[in-house]
């Protein structure tokens, strides 16, 4: 429900509407896509690529923008919290890649830590790097620290010395063979890249009880997941990474935890388009991960594109126990402004988490539906 004051615009939503037109407080479609949810101070707070209209859209020509949110259904704009820039001589410059962006809070340096997946201007999805900026403001401004590939010269730890002088001979192999796949499995990319850093795409943010965080990325050519410990102050790698999956092809990571399990939403590699998603269930954030096979419930095309969408971010809903959103987005990579996003309830079925389709909605589904898993 929309109502207009004397004031301006004034949204009153009361439920979620999937997969529908989205107006924030000033009567403008939110434009926060990739997002990623913080929690601070009673507040919700949402950030994401803010688009263009056009094919130009899909890089980066405004920066990261940030909406705030007492209720889940309403939303604020804050404003740009990242901006990119006219300087050639900035990574962050006008037409780079910037796609979700993630922020965590740091209780001991109390300091907002962002980090995103960052492709240069020019170079395609070649790039591959992970950026970091800090702000001592949760809806910013940012200030840009850097870009890497992570952990240039180290080793997972779960990597086996036996495979770490195995030959990078990519040529010699039939793609997709069997013999292929094996090789991605044996880390044949991680050994490529292990001397100049890490290929670091589609990420999350996860900080646990203990204050520990860690970046998951899609790597090794989008083969490979690798999960990473990030430093005390998080605008570093501590050094400490495990490769999660290894040749499962897990995009768009989104972790959260319920008893001392840790839950991941992913999806598969087909670019733009909607694919069957993917869960996977660890008892620690670096692993071992086992995969829980598709959550979606539902027609056979809903449960063949995870109704239409890609999963980018699980919220933890304040005030209720054990209740959590999946949200995705609808990517529309013709005219990016227009994609839409999906939140949807997150249910426990045998004990792995599950969605189903809901038009319409509201956080009163988590109190007639708790603590089940049937």
């Amino acid at each position: 429900m929309i109502g207009i004051g004397l004031a301006g615009f004034q949204t009153d939503y009361q439920h979620f509407f999937p997969g529908k037109e989205w107006k924030d407080d000033r009567g403008v479609h939110i434009n926060a896509h990739g997002g990623g949810f913080l929690i601070h101070e009673d507040t919700y707070y949402w950030f994401g690529e803010h688009k263009i209209a056009g094919k130009e859209g899909n890089k980066a020509h405004v920066g990261v923008r940030v909406y705030s949110s007492k209720d889940l259904y309403n939303w604020k704009n804050e404003g740009i919290a990242l901006e990119v820039h006219e300087d050639p001589n900035s990574l962050l410059v006008q037409g780079c890649v910037i796609e979700r962006p993630k922020v965590i809070y740091n209780e001991k340096t109390r300091k907002f830590v962002m980090w995103f997946h960052h492709e240069l201007k020019g170079q395609g999805y070649d790039a591959a790097l992970t950026g970091v900026a800090v702000s001592d403001q949760v809806t910013g401004p940012y200030t840009y620290i850097k870009s890497v590939n992570p952990h240039a010269g180290i080793w997972p730890t779960n990597y086996p010395d036996s495979l770490k002088s195995w030959p990078v001979d990519l040529d010699r192999y039939e793609r997709p063979s069997e013999e292929w796949k094996e090789a991605v499995v044996n880390g044949i990319f991680l050994r490529r890249d292990f001397e100049k850093g890490q290929m670091a795409r589609d990420m999350t943010l996860f900080v646990d009880d203990d204050g520990k965080a860690y970046h998951f990325h899609s790597s090794e050519n989008n083969q490979t997941l690798h999960v990473a410990e990030l430093t005390d102050d998080y605008t570093d790698f501590s050094g400490k990474y495990t490769r999660v999956l290894p040749g499962l092809q897990n995009e768009a990571p989104a972790i959260f935890k319920k008893e001392e399990k840790y839950y991941m939403f992913s999806s598969g590699l087909t670019g733009w388009k909607p694919n069957p998603g993917k869960s996977a269930v660890a008892d620690h954030p670096l692993g071992p991960w086992t995969p829980l096979g598709n959550p979606t419930r539902g027609t056979d095309e809903e449960m063949k594109t995870t109704f239409w969408s890609q999963s980018t971010a699980v919220i933890p809903v304040m005030g209720k126990e054990d209740a959590f959103i999946f949200v995705g987005d609808r990517w529309t990579p013709e005219n990016p402004i227009d994609g839409k996003y999906i939140f949807l309830p997150v249910e426990f079925e045998n004990s792995k988490p599950i969605i189903h389709w809901q038009d319409q909605w509201d956080l009163s589904f988590f109190d007639q539906n708790e603590n089940t898993d049937e």
